[in-house]
C-alpha cells in the first residue's frame, strides 16, 4: 500500500487547508504536465493538509460537520480550489471523495475501521466503473475462494492509488462494489493514455484478472452503486472540479490582459462574458450540491442540466480566453494553455446530449426546480 506519511496534526478548516496548498499544487501540476507520471508529491501535499480524510465517515476519523448541507458546501469549495490548482489532482481527489462516501453509505463497521487505517497511512482511493467488454466479473473457484476477471478503463490513478472501489458482476447477476488494491504497477497499462490534457491523472487500464478477493472486500449489497438519486446527482462533484478549472482560466485571462486590452471595450465585453459564464456555472453547481445533500428525488435531472451548464461555460471561457489573450494562450509552458488543455479533455463526460434530453423530459413533466418556486 502506498504510504504518503501525512503529518499527525490536521486542521479543522478544509477550505483553509486547500487554499494554503493551492499554489504548491499548481507548481507541481506544471511539472507533472511536462513529465506525466502519477502525481505522488501532489497527493502527499493533500494528505499532509488532511484533505484525504476530512470527508471520510466519522467512524474512519473524518471531520464531523453540522449537517450534510454544510459538508457538501465545504466540499464544493475544496474541489473548486483543487481544480483551480491542477485539474488532474482535482480529478483524483474527487474520485477519492466518491470512495469515502461509498464507504459511509454502504461500508460495515470493520470496513470503516480499515478505511481509517489506510487514511492514517495517507492512502488514497479511486472509484473505477468504466470497463472494456466483456467487463469485470466475480469468479468463484469454490465456495470460499473468489477472484476477479476483466479490466477497468479510464481508471484514474491506475497503479498509483493505494486502493480502488470497482464494480463487478456477480455470477448470479447484479453489480457489486469491490475494494481492491490499486497500486500494483504490473496491472496498470498507461500506454494508451496519450492525451493533450489531464496527463497526470494517469487514467489508464487496470487489469483485475486473477486478483483474489474476500467477503470483506465486498462493499454493500448488489445494486448499491447505482442507487438513485445518489448515483446521478453525484455528478455535482466532478462538475465542481471542472468549475475550478473554469475559474482558474478566468483568473489567468484577467492577469494576461494588457493595458491596451483593458482599454478596449470589445475585449472588456469578452471578459464580461467570461465572468458571466463562470459565475452561472458556480450557481448551478452550488444548487446541485444542495440537491444532493437532501437526496432530492429530482436531483438526477438537476445534475444532468448542471453538467451541460458547466460544459457550455467551459467551452465559452476557453474560446473567449484564446481570443482575448491571443497566441500566448497556446504556448507550451504557459499556465493558461495547460488549463485549457486539461479542461478540453475533462469536459468530455459521456453522453452529454442524452443527459440533457433526460433532464428535459423531467422538466416537461414538472418543474424540477422545486416546490418553493415552481413555474408550472
Amino acid at each position: 500500500m502506498n504510504s504518503l506519511n501525512p503529518s499527525p496534526g490536521i486542521a479543522a478548516d478544509p477550505v483553509g487547508c486547500a487554499r494554503a496548498i493551492a499554489d504548491r499544487l499548481a507548481d507541481l501540476g506544471a511539472r507533472y504536465d511536462a513529465a506525466p507520471v502519477f502525481p505522488l508529491e501532489s497527493m502527499r501535499c493533500l494528505a499532509a493538509a488532511g484533505l484525504h480524510r476530512h470527508f471520510a465517515p466519522a467512524a474512519s476519523g473524518g471531520t464531523v460537520f453540522a449537517d450534510t448541507r454544510e459538508r457538501y458546501r465545504i466540499l464544493m469549495d475544496v474541489l473548486r480550489i483543487a481544480g483551480r490548482a491542477d485539474l488532474s489532482v482535482g480529478r483524483l481527489l474527487e474520485g477519492h471523495v466518491n470512495a469515502l462516501l461509498l464507504f459511509e453509505w454502504y461500508g460495515s463497521a470493520e470496513q470503516n475501521r480499515q478505511l481509517g487505517r489506510v487514511l492514517d497511512a495517507g492512502g488514497f482511493y479511486g472509484v473505477w466503473a468504466t470497463e472494456p467488454a466483456p467487463g469485470v466479473s466475480i469468479e468463484l473457484a469454490n465456495r470460499t475462494q473468489m477472484s476477479l476477471k476483466g479490466a477497468k478503463s479510464f481508471a484514474s490513478g491506475a497503479g498509483g492509488l493505494a486502493h480502488a472501489i470497482v464494480t463487478a458482476r456477480q455470477p448470479e447477476g447484479g453489480r457489486r462494489l469491490v475494494v481492491v488494491e490499486g497500486d500494483e504497477a504490473d496491472r496498470a497499462d498507461l500506454s494508451g493514455w496519450r492525451v493533450r490534457g489531464m496527463r497526470a491523472s494517469n487514467s489508464g487500464l487496470y487489469d483485475l484478472t486473477g486478483l483474489r478477493i474476500k467477503d470483506t472486500d465486498l462493499l454493500g449489497h448488489p445494486g448499491d452503486y447505482d442507487r438513485e438519486p445518489r448515483f446521478t446527482t453525484g455528478a455535482w462533484r466532478f462538475a465542481a472540479v471542472q468549475l475550478g478549472g473554469i475559474e482558474a482560466l478566468l483568473v489567468e485571462t484577467r492577469q494576461a490582459m494588457s493595458d491596451t486590452a483593458r482599454a478596449d471595450p470589445l475585449q472588456r465585453a469578452k471578459f464580461a462574458d467570461c465572468v458571466v459564464a463562470a459565475r452561472t456555472a458556480y450557481l448551478w453547481v452550488r444548487e446541485c450540491a444542495m440537491r444532493a445533500a437532501s437526496d432530492d428525488l429530482d436531483g438526477p435531472a438537476f445534475a444532468r442540466l448542471t453538467r451541460g451548464v458547466v460544459e457550455r461555460a467551459g467551452l465559452d471561457v476557453m474560446e473567449l480566453a484564446a481570443r482575448i489573450v491571443g497566441t500566448r494562450s497556446a504556448m507550451d509552458g504557459q499556465r493558461i494553455d495547460k488549463i485549457a488543455r486539461d479542461l478540453s479533455l475533462y469536459l468530455r463526460q459521456g453522453g452529454p446530449d442524452y443527459a440533457r434530453d433526460q433532464a428535459a423530459l423531467t422538466w416537461l413533466d414538472h418543474d424540477a426546480w422545486g416546490e418553493q418556486d415552481v413555474l408550472w
